[in-house]
């Protein structure tokens, strides 16, 4: 599960999770990245994807992101049902095999291509889960910081998490809460990383 990047730069990932409350488009956020040219890579859930299918095409288009897959229907990936955080996990193995592959074709038959990376609802894996994804020729992305605490944390908060952020981290945080601190708190966190030398990489780079 790769949570880390060599050479001391930051991935940035975004989560768009999708379902009710999850379909939002945090374009600000996502202006934010544009303006200071910050490459991330971007994970997608299949319900997400129908409710913005114009941000869809424009992220799409984008060579600043890549596009990963984010499940189908943004279950923890699991082959028992457990749970995370409050978010029951898929049922057994069959049901973690459609939780990753249906949203990969989904994203296939639009970019043209499967996705590299996979990141399951809420992040969680268990063993076999890991393998089938694996199996199915996708990376599993795991984080090192939570950059807003589950699109949770005020402005400042963002801001300080992600300036904390160690050399050679995985950060997570989300694109579909556009009433959150994120994008507030990215403005205030880039310029100052971009100002000490800080470099930024998508998980493929």
């Amino acid at each position: 599960m790769v949570a880390d990047v060599p050479g001391g730069a930051l991935a940035l990932t975004f989560d768009a999770c999708g379902g009710p409350g999850g379909d939002g488009y945090d374009a600000a956020l996502i202006d934010t990245l544009r303006r200071h040219r910050v490459p991330a890579t971007l994970f997608l859930n299949a319900r997400w994807i129908d409710a913005n299918p114009g941000p869809f095409a424009e992220l799409a288009a984008d060579p600043l992101f890549e596009l990963g897959n984010h499940g189908t229907a943004h279950r923890p990936l699991s082959v028992t049902g457990r749970s995370a955080y409050g978010i029951t996990g898929t049922a057994d193995a069959g049901a973690a095999y459609r939780e990753v592959a249906d949203n990969a074709a989904k994203l296939a038959g639009l970019l043209g291509r499967p996705p590299r990376w996979f990141r399951s609802g809420t992040a969680h894996y268990d063993e076999i889960a890991v393998r089938i994804v694996g199996d199915l020729g996708e990376r599993v992305a795991g984080f090192a910081v939570n950059g807003d605490g589950g699109a949770t944390f005020d402005a400042g908060q963002v801001a300080r998490t992600v300036l904390a952020a160690p050399p050679g981290a995985v950060v997570i945080s989300h694109l579909n809460h556009p009433d959150a601190g994120t994008g507030p708190g990215y403005a205030q966190a880039l310029p100052r990383l971009l100002d000490a030398g800080r470099r930024f990489v998508r998980l493929s780079d």
